[in-house]
């Protein structure tokens, strides 16, 4: 009975070895994705901001501009792509809504993401653009991959339609999270001026015509948390000028917008809750599941060994045996 105790336990411990690295290294990679139909929103706002007046063309400091960032999934697109790509891909359709203080649009820009549902790597497709102009991403945009490493990354910006490495800072602690903070400087560059403009009747042909040109910088900053690669905080020092032309009325340069951005408090409450939820779960299948298995398959092994080693054991001093009766005629 013991012996057959010994092989069932034998039998489990080898199965939880096997399953150990299988979890790690083969569930984790086909488990942990951005579901392709994910919805997100985030309000950003920059206080006592420069923001140019287009009635006048004149910068003016407002009390607020507020900018929302939606991202939302597109389940037809991913899945048309996937039949070519031959793995799970993710197709976001992003627009930056910039609004004044009045409430009135100020630009917005969308955008076309598309990227591997595991490793965050952008997949080249049809459709892939911002502000309507093809583009092809090489780098990440909005989220890290999972398990993200203590390095450089390569980053997309969307304004200048590049790629540049943003560098990793050091750790710290963010509201009870251990987060990886990375920074990125783009320096002044010529950029795009938008396709939708705040004021009606002026578009981008009609102020290249004037020979006015559109300039950008920022720093751009990240808390993102490791395990799940997922931003939990973000910080924008950000300025756009108008230079040259006619339109300016004989002036070099006038500022668009200049402010510091940061991430509004709800949504930072809100972003932190999820991702503490979400990494519990990526730590399942990256580390308490398999280490779990593998001690429990050790002690599983172990118990098997010492029951082995009773069944093989006597269960008591031999009898001796009776001495020999004389034989008597």
């Amino acid at each position: 009975m013991r012996r057959r105790a010994s092989l069932i336990l034998l039998a489990l411990a080898v199965f939880c070895a096997a399953l150990s690295p299988l979890l790690r290294w083969y569930a984790f990679p086909r488990l942990a994705k951005i579901p392709a139909n994910e919805y997100q929103t985030m309000v950003l706002e920059a206080k006592n901001a420069t923001l140019l007046d287009y009635g006048s063309m004149t910068a003016r400091t407002v009390p607020k501009v507020t900018i929302v960032q939606t991202l939302k999934g597109d389940v037809e697109a991913s899945e048309k792509i996937e039949r070519t790509a031959g793995r799970d891909v993710v197709v976001w359709d992003g627009l930056s809504y910039v609004q004044g203080p009045d409430g009135k649009m100020v630009s917005k820009v969308p955008e076309r993401y598309i990227f591997d549902a595991h490793t965050q790597e952008p997949v080249h497709a049809t459709g892939e653009m911002v502000d309507g102009d093809q583009v092809r991403r090489e780098g990440i945009e909005f989220k890290w991959p999972f398990l993200t490493e203590k390095r450089d990354y390569e980053y997309f910006d969307a304004q200048t339609r590049t790629t540049a490495p943003i560098h990793y800072q050091g750790t710290r602690d963010f509201r009870g999270l251990e987060v990886y903070y990375f920074e990125q400087t783009v320096p002044w560059t010529k950029v795009a001026m938008p396709r939708t403009m705040p004021v009606a009747g002026i578009t981008p042909e009609t102020v290249a015509r004037t020979g006015t040109t559109r300039w950008y910088t920022t720093v751009r900053k990240f808390w993102v948390e490791p395990v799940t690669g997922a931003p939990v905080y973000g910080e924008e020092v950000h300025r756009e000028e108008l230079r040259g032309g006619t339109l300016l009325g004989g002036r070099a340069k006038v500022t668009a917008f200049a402010g510091h951005v940061k991430m509004r408090e709800d949504y930072i409450e809100h972003t932190v809750s999820v991702v503490k939820s979400n990494r519990t779960l990526v730590l399942l299948l990256t580390a308490y599941l398999p280490w779990g298995l593998l001690l429990l398959g050790a002690l599983l092994m172990c118990l098997s060994l010492h029951l082995e080693a009773r069944a093989r054991r006597p269960d008591g001093p031999a009898a001796a045996e009776p001495a020999p009766q004389p034989v008597t005629a």
